[in-house]
């Protein structure tokens, strides 16, 4: 049987009773780091009579750590424009079942005829 090299750490759990626990980080198996990415999507604000879509992937962080992603994405083109869509997610967020979400918002670059700018927010999708 051959073994697989797998790095990463534990974290011991606080719990209010007698029970005893970790947390395991694995941050690299068979000497690959381990990362993952979140989609993401929604709709602008309305500003300057319309809202624009967007939608995108993160970029890839380790898996299993505290992290955060950053993110870049076009809208859709609305009023003959498009706008850039850029920033850092905030920190996982665990979700009931497993796996974990970001939040993210910000606010577009400015662009269009009358130049303006739209704001977003939203969470990312699971993990994948």
């Amino acid at each position: 049987m051959n073994k697989i090299p797998v790095k990463g750490y534990f974290l011991n759990r606080r719990e209010s009773c007698n029970e005893h626990s970790h947390d395991v980080y694995i941050t690299s198996w068979d000497g690959r780091p381990v990362y993952h990415v979140h989609p993401f999507s929604g709709v602008t604000s309305y500003d300057d009579g319309h809202v624009h879509q967007y939608a995108g992937v993160t970029e890839p962080a380790p898996t299993g750590v505290p992290h955060v992603h950053r993110y870049f994405t076009m809208t859709s083109v609305n009023q003959g424009h498009t706008h850039v869509i850029q920033g850092v997610t905030g920190p996982a967020i665990d979700v009931p079942g497993g796996g974990h979400i970001h939040y993210f918002e910000g606010v577009t670059t400015v662009n269009g005829m009358r130049p303006h700018t739209h704001h977003y927010k939203g969470a990312t999708g699971k993990e994948s």
